[in-house]
């Protein structure tokens, strides 16, 4: 079978490996699509601080299910499925509160352990759920990188009274950008590059601004009766950028972050106090494929041209090529193994 390593920092190999047998508690799921994630790129370039390597990487996939380990009840061989990549321990602090994302014993398939860019992953099965048989594959393994989104979304309290601001047009703004729309809230989004504005226009923005011909600051202050944003999501991981939001962050807002970077970031206490701001960090998804696996299906959530390519898993290579010197060409590029 098909498997795609990072052996060590750009050092990227398709080579053969073996299918796997499932231990007690697994299954063993042959995959059809898998997603490339800006962290896969991350890890690849050996930028990612939490990948250990060798790796076989890939944490967005979805595929079939063909073959039990003991003790595996409610599943069948068969059965369509995307799978969880985050892995708690379920007794630690974290994971007693439900906060099983930050587990402290946390391993993320492709990060800490091997991941799905392969044709046969065996993975716990706690962390498969299942999809409808006529939810294409491709769809499926977008619930993943939707569940980031829903993540953060839920960790602000995002709902229909909000005005929200998006900082970056890329995959991680986008689908922000499409599960705040569901909930209701009006959305700007804003961006250095022109044609990502456009495509968040055509994924429901209510509002773009190009941050360099407009400095967001000014562009929102007349947002929400003169308050500003009620909630502001940072997906660039910028360290001006959060100064920025509690700057221009309405009154009883809420910041999320979602990008990070290893630089400290300047932050007035005094907004944060004068506003009573809420700032959180959101990391990965806490178990909540399932309920985006259900906007999905009943196209709550209809992420039409999300997936600009599709490469066969030995042209892997190739679609890394893509993403890294052509960007403006990509949203989500896929891997298919089937």
């Amino acid at each position: 079978m098909l498997e795609v390593l990072v052996r060590a920092p750009q050092s990227l190999e398709v080579r053969q490996g073996t299918i796997p047998q499932p231990s007690a508690g697994e299954v063993v799921v042959h995959v059809s699509r898998a997603g490339i994630c800006g962290s896969d790129i991350h890890i690849l370039h050996g930028s990612n601080p939490f990948a250990v390597y060798p790796r076989i990487i890939g944490h967005e996939f979805a595929g079939t299910v063909t073959a039990l380990g003991r003790n595996v009840t409610g599943i069948a061989t068969g059965d369509r499925v995307v799978v969880d990549p985050v892995v708690s321990c379920g007794h630690c602090y974290p994971c007693r509160v439900g906060r099983s994302n930050v587990c402290a014993n946390l391993e993320v398939m492709g990060v800490h352990r091997d991941g799905g860019f392969r044709a046969f992953v065996a993975v716990p099965a706690a962390n498969v759920i299942p999809v409808p048989r006529d939810m294409p594959f491709g769809l499926a393994a977008l619930a993943e990188p939707f569940s980031i989104a829903a993540n953060v979304l839920d960790r602000t309290g995002c709902g229909p009274e909000d005005t929200v601001l998006i900082y970056g047009a890329g995959t991680v703004g986008v689908t922000v950008l499409q599960v705040a729309k569901l909930k209701g809230a009006r959305c700007i989004v804003a961006d250095i590059d022109e044609a990502r504005l456009e495509r968040a226009l055509r994924f429901g923005a209510d509002r773009v601004i190009h941050s360099v011909r407009d400095p967001v600051p000014a562009a929102v202050r007349a947002e929400n009766d003169g308050l500003g944003p009620t909630l502001v999501i940072d997906g660039a991981g910028i360290p001006a950028l959060l100064d920025e939001a509690c700057r221009l962050a309405s009154p009883a807002g809420r910041i999320g972050l979602l990008g990070f970077s290893d630089a400290p970031s300047n932050l007035s206490q005094q907004e944060v106090v004068r506003k009573e701001l809420t700032i959180v960090g959101s990391r990965l998804n806490r178990r909540l494929l399932p309920r985006v696996v259900e906007w999905l299906a009943d196209k709550r959530l209809d992420p039409q041209g999300m997936i600009t390519q599709v490469f066969a898993a030995a042209d892997a290579r190739a679609a890394f090529d893509l993403i890294e010197k052509e960007p403006e060409r990509t949203l989500k590029v896929q891997l298919d193994f089937s």
